[in-house]
């Protein structure tokens, strides 16, 4: 419920923030043309911010001994995304009961930044960002 609320306060605000550059309201440039030396806002590619979000839900997950709980979208995830947590998931328990708690937990950052870097190799997955 708390992942919900957040994305909602997001999602509200999101207009908000981009607002000032379509409508012209922002930060107007000097009367030489110049707007300034200030950098660009940085910004997460689609592969860092799902392996962020998947090592952290996979470790939560991991560490806690359950089994998936909620639905992926409760998570912030897509689909596919919810898919890549499952199979590493499922991975790391085996690597648990070989290797130990830690070596299936280091397999979580390991497999997530793999296997998502994989699926946005072309930038945004085929069929959208929530496939």
């Amino acid at each position: 419920m708390r992942h919900r609320k957040l994305l909602c306060a997001l999602a509200l605000a999101a207009p908000l923030a981009i607002a000032p550059g379509i409508t012209g309201c922002g930060d107007s440039a000097p009367a030489g043309g110049s707007r300034g030396t200030s950098p660009a806002p940085a910004t997460t590619s689609p592969e860092d911010l799902c392996t962020a979000l998947i090592t952290k839900w996979g470790r939560q997950i991991y560490d806690s001994g359950e089994e998936i709980y909620g639905d992926y979208q409760s998570m912030g995830l897509s689909n596919g995304q919810y898919m890549i947590l499952r199979d590493t998931l499922d991975l790391a328990r085996a690597e648990r009961e070989r290797q130990g708690a830690g070596a299936g937990r280091e397999l979580i950052g390991r497999e997530a930044r793999e296997r998502c870097e994989k699926r946005y190799r072309h930038g945004e997955p085929s069929g959208g960002p929530w496939v």
